[in-house]
């Protein structure tokens, strides 16, 4: 076998690997809890799956408190989960971002 045949073989491993890695991630929950007041669960294909608001938040006083803890709940989700895929194209390409 040649260099390029190899090569290509290779490319082709760490394909698969990745689907099947990012297949695993996209079924992944993601549970976060802010201040008591919100917990969200969010998959790894970043589809809300459950988010619970406490009751005592939902005070039209609290309004703009329960906007900002929903906000900062849906971003450190998000942050898992880029988190959690750059580790793992990192681990599959020895690189971050190639495929």
């Amino acid at each position: 076998m040649n260099q390029m045949q190899q090569m290509l073989m290779n490319a082709q491993r760490m394909q698969r690997e990745l689907q099947k890695a990012h297949a695993a991630l996209d079924a992944k929950e993601f549970h976060v809890s802010k201040n008591g007041m919100v917990e969200l669960t969010m998959m790894g294909n970043r589809t809300v799956k459950e988010l619970n608001i406490d009751k005592d938040a939902l005070d039209p006083e609290n309004a703009e408190l329960l906007a900002e803890t929903i906000t900062l709940a849906l971003n450190e989700a998000l942050e898992a989960i880029d988190a959690e895929n750059d580790a793992i194209e990192e681990r599959v390409t020895g690189k971050n971002g190639l495929f």
